[in-house]
């Protein structure tokens, strides 16, 4: 339905996750007896995680961890790990950066120029671990960088931007955009695109033969895109909206391209009701930034933080509390969904009768804006369950300062 926000312009309305909840059916489950697993390519995961290609959530040692639980990692080509032979120091500068001078220094650290033979030094170290290497490119740089990954083994390629289109038009003849049709056509790997948050751009990216999509413009936790363009689309629509672009891919071409909701999601609640609204996996930073294992040493920031001239993010501060283990597979000790992600997803389809991802993507859902705060007044005054800011969230900041230092340079249309 369609509101006038004026005279000469109608919108419709969009919800987040804080809007909907999931309604229980008429049947239950035993929690063991609930498949979450997933395919993407001819790679099956126990885990429907992805793990964001951020440099303070995915190094090749984390990535070897969350691919063992059964999860995906994908590692950033363009960042850290690419640039410097000795990343840990490098990250280990930018967690004591002071927050007023974090964008800009960080700008300066992410000039030095991508080497490729780190490319292929960073895929072998993963590779190692007997997992799958999935790592991502910005569509600017595909062409350049994409050979020296598939020479060392790489099996997932993601090319991800703010915003990532199947008709990206350009004037600048010297540099010729990315036609993803033909390229995805040549490239012998499942290739993952993406941002995106609306129908008819899901569909178009479906078209070009991609194995799946990311659904998600500026939710994320570090990510300031809504702030400064002014765009983007709440999480629970965005992602409805590209579940149903799937099925109408599905009619027109029998291919099945996989949703994967790409941010905005601090708990299992989250990532159930990702599910529930469409999406076949999801994608995650912040809610494992937090890790001990995590390179950030405490801090989160994305892919545009660091733009040269118009960063679109913010260095946050973490709160340590908890394994990579215990966050994705338990066990929990906290009581605000923070911890065991996929645990409260496997309760919660089991709890709604649901057996596999697919059925419950067909899950009933009410707008409930009192979902949170119903008969919470407790929690909320001794800011403990849900009325706790949770384990994912921010740490607090400094007095005297906000937490933000900006995130890598945003990627482009393709």
């Amino acid at each position: 339905m369609e509101i006038e926000i004026g005279r000469g312009k109608k919108a419709r309305r969009a919800y987040g996750f804080d809007d909907i909840a999931i309604v229980p059916s008429r049947r239950t489950r035993d929690p063991d007896d609930v498949d979450i697993s997933w395919k993407l390519g001819d790679y099956r995961f126990d885990l429907p995680l992805l793990a964001s290609a951020m440099d303070g959530v995915v190094s090749p040692r984390t990535a070897g961890v969350i691919g063992k639980l059964g999860g995906l990692a994908v590692l950033n080509l363009e960042g850290i790990f690419t640039r410097y032979e000795d990343a840990e120091a490098m990250l280990e500068r930018i967690a004591q950066l002071p927050t007023e001078a974090a964008t800009r220094e960080m700008q300066k650290i992410y000039q030095a120029p991508i080497i490729p033979e780190l490319i292929t030094r960073r895929i072998a170290e993963i590779k190692e671990q007997g997992v799958v290497v999935a790592a991502a490119l910005t569509p600017q740089r595909v062409r350049s960088h994409y050979e020296a990954a598939l020479e060392a083994g790489l099996d997932i390629l993601v090319i991800q931007g703010t915003v990532v289109s199947a008709e990206h038009v350009s004037s600048d003849e010297s540099r010729p955009p990315l036609n993803l049709k033909e390229f995805i056509r040549e490239v012998p790997l499942p290739v993952v695109v993406g941002g995106c948050a609306s129908y008819h751009t899901a569909l178009h990216l479906m078209r070009t033969g991609a194995a799946g999509v990311l659904v998600g413009v500026g939710p994320g936790a570090a990510c300031t895109t809504r702030g400064v363009l002014g765009i983007g689309v709440p999480q629970a629509t965005a992602i409805a909206d590209v579940a149903g672009a799937r099925s109408q891919h599905m009619l027109e071409t029998g291919e099945y391209c996989q949703v994967i909701a790409d941010g905005g999601m601090r708990n299992g609640g989250d990532v159930s009701k990702a599910i529930a609204c469409g999406a076949d996996a999801v994608m995650i930073g912040s809610p494992l930034a937090r890790a001990y294992e995590a390179p950030g040493q405490g801090f989160h920031w994305g892919m545009a933080t660091f733009h040269p001239t118009l960063p679109r993010g913010a260095r946050v501060k973490t709160v340590q509390n908890g394994t990579l283990e215990e966050i994705l597979t338990g066990p929990a000790h906290e009581n605000d969904g923070t911890f065991n992600l996929m645990g409260g997803l496997r309760t919660s389809m089991a709890t709604c009768g649901y057996k596999d991802i697919a059925e419950f993507n067909r899950a009933e859902l009410m707008i409930a804006p009192a979902l949170q705060t119903e008969g919470k007044q407790l929690q909320t005054a001794q800011g403990i369950g849900m009325g706790a800011r949770g384990s994912a969230a921010a740490a607090p900041a400094e007095p005297g300062h906000t937490n933000g230092v900006h995130q890598e340079p945003a990627l482009a249309d393709v």
